[in-house]
């Protein structure tokens, strides 16, 4: 069957042939119609975690699909069942076997296109909002806001009652974020704190621009660093905001699993409450030229591939 597989040089990915999937008892088949791309699927494929993914990898973690396998344990959904699913890898291929534990059904009104982009960052934004607890009158701050979990993340918390200020690095890429009722600004000097709760995935330089803008018995919930500079603690400049927790946040740390959290994603979404951001969907024959806009930030919210 077709994939795309890491490379290790300089082309990133390439058109390969594979095998099909040998699914394990508790993993179900899906034939892929469409996959999200993400920064982090670039940060693993060029190294930034550490080493690049070996060639002949094959990336993707958020699919949406139909199983043509169900698991063998009498798990999961049944053959043919549309399906949205958090992949442990694999899938950018035409198959992927995935364990049932991250499998969750989708109506037929839920377009595949729309669905693949619910795993890694529905999953990430939902998690989030639960490390910050009650959100009802409370000041956020949320930087790097216009990306795939941004988006879902404002339309949940001001959902919740809290009062958003996303930064952005231009008005277009915080069009959509305004329109959920969050207050966009481009400059993180500008922001009128201070604030209760700041969400912080860039780091360097905005790490420390956010701390100055914690409000006493604050929280601050760190969960990227996309800016690849590493941030700085100052013990000094955190008297102002003294108490003040700083959260290290990983999105598969989780009390709940995969597959159930995907599945209150998929209601939100059928039920009219959560809009996921399409920035831009194409054929999974642009792979590369999509992995590279991402990487390059010239797209908004998130990018679906389809078969």
């Amino acid at each position: 069957m077709k994939a795309w597989a890491a490379t290790g040089d300089d082309r990133v990915i390439a058109p390969v042939e594979i095998a099909e999937p040998i699914p394990a008892a508790h993993e179900a088949v899906l034939e892929v119609e469409a996959y999200s791309v993400d920064r982090g699927d670039w940060f693993a494929l060029t190294g930034v975690y550490g080493e690049p993914s070996a060639a002949g990898t094959i990336p993707g973690q958020d699919v949406a699909g139909r199983v043509v396998a169900a698991a063998t344990d009498g798990t999961g959904p049944a053959v043919g069942e549309r399906v949205v699913a958090h992949a442990p890898g694999g899938g950018w291929a035409e198959r992927v076997a995935v364990p049932t534990t991250a499998i969750a059904a989708r109506p037929p009104r839920i377009p595949a296109t729309v669905a693949a982009t619910l795993p890694l960052a529905g999953l990430t934004a939902l998690r989030l909002l639960r490390r910050t607890g009650d959100l009802r009158g409370r000041r956020l701050l949320i930087t790097g806001a216009s990306g795939g979990v941004g988006h879902l993340v404002v339309e949940l918390a001001v959902a919740a009652g809290a009062d958003v200020t996303a930064v952005t690095a231009t008005a277009e890429r915080g069009q959509r974020l305004a329109e959920f009722g969050a207050r966009i600004v481009h400059d993180l000097t500008t922001a009128a704190g201070p604030f209760d709760v700041v969400l912080e995935s860039v780091g360097g330089d905005t790490f420390t621009a956010a701390l100055d803008r914690l409000a006493p018995g604050s929280t601050i919930v760190w969960f990227g660093q996309a800016s690849r500079e590493p941030v700085r603690l100052d013990f000094f400049r955190l008297f102002a905001a003294t108490p003040v927790t700083v959260h290290h946040f990983a999105h598969w740390i989780s009390d709940t699993t995969d597959a159930a959290d995907l599945t209150e994603l998929v209601d939100l979404v059928g039920t009219g409450a959560l809009h996921p951001e399409l920035g831009r969907v194409a054929d999974w024959a642009d792979t590369p030229t999509v992995l590279t806009d991402l990487a390059a930030r010239r797209i908004r919210g998130n990018a679906v591939l389809t078969r």
